[in-house]
């Protein structure tokens, strides 16, 4: 049969089912006298089944990743701005569950990882990504995230160098596939090397990307490792601070804004009051639970903002350069902890 070159293209049968599925899932639909579409309606589901007694931090990765790349995020625009919020007031929370005490007794055991492996990655990074011909800026980006806290330091840091929008992106794709991978592998190794909750919560802080992984990770071990890990990585976080001075030195970018963690600030006064207020104490394991749920929330968010969009646009050798980074710091502050710490 011929086909007249007037004649509207004739669409493949995977094209069909795609398209056919695509308009299911945004035709309105009626559910108790309100208006949702399918594509709403299983975000919903979803998010009822991370904030039940069935959800956990990997599980609420797991099913915004399933979201994202199966039906899509039909609030990718509410979700970024929300995402970074909750994950601060959700570490706020976390800080009524700590001790000061047990907080500093963490932080001088994790300030000699801290200092060597933030140097250590960013001298990395900026040799693997001359040896990757990367460009400079988001070989930078990529170094400053695996070094200090993932998608926040690159946050800090992109305006700094004056990043712009595809630069950041790739740094952030990258960060965030090896920071979901984390999730679900760190705690599978830290029982099969049968870590302490002590070596596990530093080495969650150390070579864990993105705070709230390192939060989700730790807690799925146990709460020495949690305390632990959140007070590591939440001093690792302030080293945004002069990395961003630094890169604003070597990028030559006089005058440009510095954005400071300032909910760091509001763990430490929690913690405080955890500490030193006996009369907030009955109410602390209240804002730990709502903590814990908050960060759950986060991590669904994660996942569900994970597009195969951001996927293909991370592109070969940033990647590898990830990948490298991550390996490296993981492995060599693994050796470390084992051999120095009980």
């Amino acid at each position: 049969m011929k086909v007249s070159p007037h004649s509207p293209p004739v669409l493949s049968q995977p094209e069909d089912s795609r398209s056919a599925f695509s308009a299911f899932l945004r035709q309105p639909l009626v559910v108790m006298g309100v208006s949702l579409t399918p594509q709403k309606l299983i975000f919903g589901l979803a998010l009822l089944v991370c904030v039940s007694p069935l959800g956990s931090p990997p599980l609420a990765l797991l099913l915004g990743l399933v979201v994202a790349l199966g039906i899509g995020n039909p609030f990718q625009t509410q979700s970024r701005r929300v995402t970074s919020k909750l994950l601060q007031w959700s570490v706020v929370g976390l800080g009524f569950g700590m001790n000061a005490h047990a907080a500093v007794q963490a932080g001088r055991q994790g300030i000699l990882f801290t200092i060597a492996s933030i140097c250590g990655t960013l001298v990395l990074g900026y040799l693997v990504g001359r040896w990757l011909r990367l460009d400079p800026k988001t070989s930078h980006l990529i170094a400053s995230g695996t070094a200090i806290c993932g998608g926040s330091a690159i946050a800090a840091v992109g305006p700094v160098m004056k990043a712009d929008e595809s630069q950041m992106s790739v740094a952030l794709g990258a960060v965030f596939i090896l920071n979901s991978v984390a999730l679900f592998v760190f705690p599978l190794l830290g029982h099969e090397l049968h870590l302490s909750q002590t070596q596990f919560g530093l080495w969650c802080a150390i070579a864990i990307h993105d705070t709230s992984s390192v939060v989700g990770a730790a807690s799925h071990y146990g709460d020495q490792a949690l305390q632990i890990a959140t007070t590591v990585k939440l001093a690792r976080a302030l080293w945004i601070i002069p990395v961003a001075l630094g890169t604003a030195f070597l990028f030559k970018t006089p005058g440009a804004k510095l954005k400071l963690p300032y909910f760091i600030l509001g763990f430490i006064g929690a913690m405080l009051l955890n500490t030193y207020v006996p009369a907030l104490r009955p109410v602390a394991p209240v804002a730990v639970m709502l903590a814990k749920i908050g960060l759950t929330l986060t991590l669904f968010l994660i996942g569900a903002g994970l597009s195969a969009q951001v996927l293909r646009s991370v592109g070969v050798r940033p990647f590898v350069q990830a990948i490298l980074l991550w390996a490296v710091i993981s492995l060599a502050s693994l050796y470390a902890i084992m051999h120095t710490v009980r």
